[in-house]
């Protein structure tokens, strides 16, 4: 087996793990995609060309991370209602009132505070799998935006996780 394919035998481990991780009230709003060859490309093409449109050098650096890599996980938040406990943390008064509101920007909002703790376990549970296995990755939100762009998620939020196993971590030196 080549690392490339341990890589992505790892990626899909870690769609798993997001799969898997705990969810408020029981009830999984967690999306995930790995994102391979072609499609890894055009993400990283993407970023690259979103960073110089908005005058970002992150996207572009993240692009090229994307681009330098094997595989991509993609975790995302889909679209949901409230869970019903009229708690305020996602800043209005209660869940009736949050189900009536819609405003995108980058990602579609506003979401609920518990579904965006589910996503962060989501995460955080990929990314301790891809560690267990000693692939270099980083958890990254600008993979998301292009994501979202190029319709390889249909969440209101989404993050990714670039992976990569390589005798250096390059997530590391990000200075440039």
């Amino acid at each position: 087996m080549s690392n490339k394919e341990a890589v992505i035998m790892v990626g899909r481990l870690m769609e798993l793990a997001a799969r898997t991780a705990p969810k408020a009230m029981g009830k999984d709003f967690i999306e995930t995609a790995l994102l391979i060859d072609e499609q890894r490309v055009k993400l990283g093409e993407d970023m690259i060309a979103l960073g110089k449109e908005r005058g970002i050098p992150g996207f572009q650096r993240d692009g090229q991370n994307v681009l330098d890599s094997d595989a991509v996980v993609l975790v995302g938040l889909l679209p949901h209602l409230g869970v019903g406990l009229d708690c305020g943390a996602c800043g209005v008064s209660g869940c009736a009132e949050f189900n009536t509101l819609s405003a995108s920007k980058d990602f579609q909002g506003p979401n609920c505070a518990l579904r965006l703790l589910d996503m962060g376990i989501a995460l955080g549970s990929a990314a301790k799998v891809a560690s267990d296995h000693n692939v270099d990755n980083r958890i990254m939100y600008r993979i998301g935006v292009s994501a979202i762009r190029l319709g390889y998620s249909r969440s209101n939020l989404c993050h990714g996780i670039p992976l990569s196993a390589t005798g250096k971590n390059i997530f590391f030196d990000r200075g440039r």
